[in-house]
């Protein structure tokens, strides 16, 4: 049967390229209703498209995790499709940790049996959820289009989101009318994890109160937020190509005064990064920045991996703290 989210997803994929023909597919399978909807939707285009499809299936070694893996292979074995399965040897029992080995064993899998492309089922809903997940930890506007319809995952895998304009009450529809088996995952009811508790309490607050349409319009925001950030990121690296001094730790900011400050921010974001400077707060930024005009001598300590920035003539010049 031919429905509605079979035609919105073969467009999908032809007008932005997602999944070309002939490409050997892993599909990420939990059991949930958005994995099993992606798979239908997946084998039933495969015709037209000519893939090589398989499923893997992660299974974290929980008690919640109990009969997952099973169901999965059974359902793979029902469908004929060929099945991986990894297990994890002992694995903390938090989103960030589980995520994390997800995909390094996706990778696994894809690497050792010539997958070029690993597909997920993440959907519009997701995509709300994790814009307000991550506004609520205080990302800018690159976390808040974080969750992309692909990238890369090494020099020849691509992670795939083709379910990107699909809303979870659409795959929940989908997995009804072909009688699909869910598995229904008990940790998802868990409001102890932060993004159970934005699906089941904070949206349906927002649709109730606010606007029903709030998961299409945060989807919306997220995808204009990743066209501006990935632009503003490549004009900054540019900048940066020619403010930067060839011995990588110094930037001219005679060139940094003349560009505006959203753009200042992300040359100065890309250049601490490059001297292995990582994990840096909106503070610390802003404290580099603040020296691209200020006197000279100025400094700032609040780097971490006690490095100093300071200012010497034209330059802000990083160095370590004796």
């Amino acid at each position: 049967m031919w429905t509605n989210l079979h035609a919105k997803l073969h467009q999908t994929l032809k007008d932005r390229h997602l999944l070309p023909k002939e490409k050997n597919l892993l599909i990420a399978v939990s059991g949930g209703q958005d994995s099993l909807c992606l798979l239908k939707l997946l084998v039933d285009l495969q015709s037209k498209w000519g893939w090589k499809i398989a499923i893997a299936h992660c299974d974290h070694g929980w008690i919640s995790d109990i009969g997952m893996a099973a169901h999965v292979q059974e359902l793979s074995e029902n469908w004929g499709i060929p099945f991986y399965l990894k297990v994890a040897p002992m694995m903390k029992e938090t989103e960030a940790a589980a995520r994390k080995w997800r995909y390094q064993v996706l990778i696994e899998i894809a690497q050792n049996n010539g997958f070029t492309e690993v597909v997920t089922g993440h959907t519009l809903s997701d995509r709300a959820e994790t814009l307000l997940y991550n506004l609520i930890r205080g990302a800018g506007t690159d976390g808040l289009g974080a969750l992309t319809w692909q990238r890369s995952l090494t020099s020849n895998i691509t992670l795939v989101r083709p379910l990107l304009t699909v809303s979870r009450w659409e795959t929940w529809e989908f997995c009804q009318q072909f009688q699909l088996p869910i598995w229904e995952d008990i940790v998802n009811a868990n409001l102890d994890y932060a993004r159970n508790r934005i699906r089941q309490e904070l949206l349906p607050y927002l649709k109730d109160n606010f606007n029903p349409q709030i998961e299409t319009n945060l989807a919306q925001t997220s995808e204009v937020l990743k066209a501006e950030s990935d632009y503003l990121e490549a004009t900054a690296k540019t900048i940066l190509e020619t403010a930067i001094h060839a011995d990588k730790t110094q930037l001219n900011r005679l060139i940094l005064q003349t560009i505006p400050l959203a753009l200042q921010r992300r040359v100065i974001r890309q250049f601490l990064h490059q001297i292995t400077i990582r994990q840096l707060n909106f503070e610390q930024i802003e404290a580099v920045v603040n020296l691209i005009n200020a006197p000279r001598r100025s400094r700032t300590s609040s780097l971490p991996g006690n490095m100093i920035a300071e200012v010497q003539e034209d330059w802000i010049i990083m160095q370590k703290s004796t």
